[in-house]
């Protein structure tokens, strides 16, 4: 399994690289291409071990001050440099958005997603290692879309010719993340990709070789655009847990 998870991140970016998207959307960023040293070393660190996870977190797709600047999944600068460890060169896109500078590690923003999902698991687990031995965290979609105005667009608000392709590359590489790590249960991050886990895994053959599909469930979205999340998102994704049979120690 100790290259299995680079492997499937590599044909991911292949598959997605010859997709184009039209207007609104004028601007595509794909970490895992400018950003790829520190996604690799979050996959070496955290994700490429001869472990299987009990539980994998699958959430939309980069945020603009998160993956977007650092290649990890809800990235928020500080966590990643300071919990995770990873500092490493980050690239610039192809075409960058003059709204949307990426800066790496650089970038004096905080992604408010990353934040609240890494504190949590921080607060909980206290290290990295503790986590990420019951847990693993994937971005269905690598990619992030911008409007003209620098506004992010989400993927399930692209048009049908544009969203299919890019939803079936992201629906194998889902499957090969979930037939590599066997997880128990996959856990969505917010309603689509909770959808979109069930979908990838329910409608094809099972995802994981010679095991039943694993349970799919849903966690609140830590977004800031979340009324619940912003009230108290760590103890609402705590009950999301409890109430999906995820026991996570005292």
């Amino acid at each position: 399994m100790t290259s299995r998870l680079p492997r499937i991140t590599k044909a991911l970016s292949r598959a997605l690289a010859p997709q184009r998207f039209g207007p609104p959307v004028t601007h595509v960023y794909n970490p895992l291409e400018y950003a790829w040293p520190a996604h690799r070393e979050y996959l070496r660190r955290f994700g490429d071990q001869l472990t299987a996870r009990e539980f994998v977190l699958v959430g939309m797709n980069p945020g603009p001050w998160g993956m977007a600047q650092t290649g990890v999944p809800f990235g928020e600068v500080a966590t990643v440099r300071d919990w995770f460890g990873i500092d490493s060169r980050i690239g610039k896109p192809e075409r960058e958005h003059p709204k949307r500078p990426i800066d790496g590690f650089a970038c004096t923003r905080s992604e408010v997603s990353g934040r609240r999902l890494w504190g949590w698991a921080r607060d909980r687990f206290g290290t990295p290692d503790r986590f990420f031995a019951r847990f693993f965290v994937w971005n269905y979609c690598p990619l992030s879309f911008m409007e003209e105005s620098g506004r992010n667009r989400t993927p399930d608000k692209l048009p049908a010719d544009e969203r299919e392709p890019l939803f079936a590359a992201c629906d194998e590489a889902l499957r090969a993340v979930v037939r590599a790590l066997k997880p128990r249960l996959v856990i969505g991050i917010g309603a689509f990709a909770e959808k979109r886990a069930r979908l990838a895994l329910t409608r094809h053959e099972p995802a994981t070789a010679g095991k039943e599909t694993p349970t799919i469930g849903r966690i609140l979205h830590p977004s800031p655009a979340s009324p619940l999340a912003n009230r108290d998102w760590a103890s609402a994704a705590e009950r999301d847990f409890e109430r999906l049979g995820v026991d996570l120690g005292r």
